[in-house]
């Protein structure tokens, strides 16, 4: 009978390596470059995994509209990806919050023409504040947008973050991921400490998306923020680096 030998699998080079939280890690960020994948230590000694991306050159047309793939990601997580927004993304921004406008007209005020949008990302100087989109992450699409905004430095370390999913993506989880990768980017890159929103007390999907994120409550303010003319309620929700070296997974 002929005998079959079976080639030995390949080691080393080549293979994925799974991680082994149980094994000895040098403190510090270990790379895994073939998925992009960053393991940080934290204080209880378990590692948290994100994710981060570079320049993705293709060019891609989303509902005829051709995405500026340039833009490089600051974090990519499984579903999607955070990035900067830029003055190429007028077409598409604008689009989206058109379609919103039902989604969005209770909680906030987003540019409707291109003059205001240009104001829009013309304020986001990356020190006292910074704008993001959150897209998928192979499509590029947009699902949604975040800011950090009031960003004080000195003994404080803080900022506030404002987020809004888009109406055809609302409801999927994405800004759920797409915020959490905010946070990471927010206390790791940019070294801030504290992290609040203001919510108002209606605004069901917003309050669930940051207890999903195991922000903390601290208060309420009556008669907080002017919306449309109005002076609304708001719930004050607030996060930090600590907490979320704590947070489960």
């Amino acid at each position: 009978m002929l005998e079959v030998k079976r080639r030995p699998r390949a080691s080393g080079r080549g293979r994925a390596r799974e991680f082994d939280p149980g094994r000895s890690r040098p403190s510090g960020i270990i790379r895994c470059a073939l998925h992009r994948r960053h393991w940080t230590k934290r204080q209880d000694g378990r590692y948290r995994a994100h994710y981060r991306a570079g320049r993705k050159r293709s060019q891609v047309y989303v509902r005829g509209v051709r995405v500026e793939t340039n833009a490089e990601f600051l974090r990519q997580g499984r579903r999607v990806a955070l990035r900067r927004i830029t003055k190429h993304d007028r077409e598409e921004f604008l689009g989206l919050v058109e379609s919103s406008r039902a989604l969005h007209r209770r909680w906030i005020v987003l540019p409707t023409t291109p003059d205001e949008f240009d104001d829009y990302v013309s304020r986001f100087d990356r020190h006292s504040a910074d704008g993001f989109v959150i897209c998928l992450a192979k499509r590029r699409s947009m699902v949604g947008f975040a800011n950090l905004n009031e960003i004080v430095r000195g003994a404080y370390q803080r900022g506030l973050i404002g987020y809004g999913a888009f109406a055809p993506s609302a409801g999927s989880g994405y800004m759920t991921e797409g915020v959490d990768l905010l946070l990471d980017y927010a206390f790791t890159d940019l070294g801030l400490h504290r992290l609040e929103a203001d919510i108002q007390p209606g605004n069901i999907p917003s309050l669930k998306l940051v207890r999903r994120l195991r922000f903390r409550k601290e208060g309420y303010s009556p008669a907080f923020i002017c919306i449309r003319g109005k002076w609304m309620d708001h719930e004050r929700w607030a996060i930090t680096r600590e907490m979320m070296d704590t947070r489960p997974g």
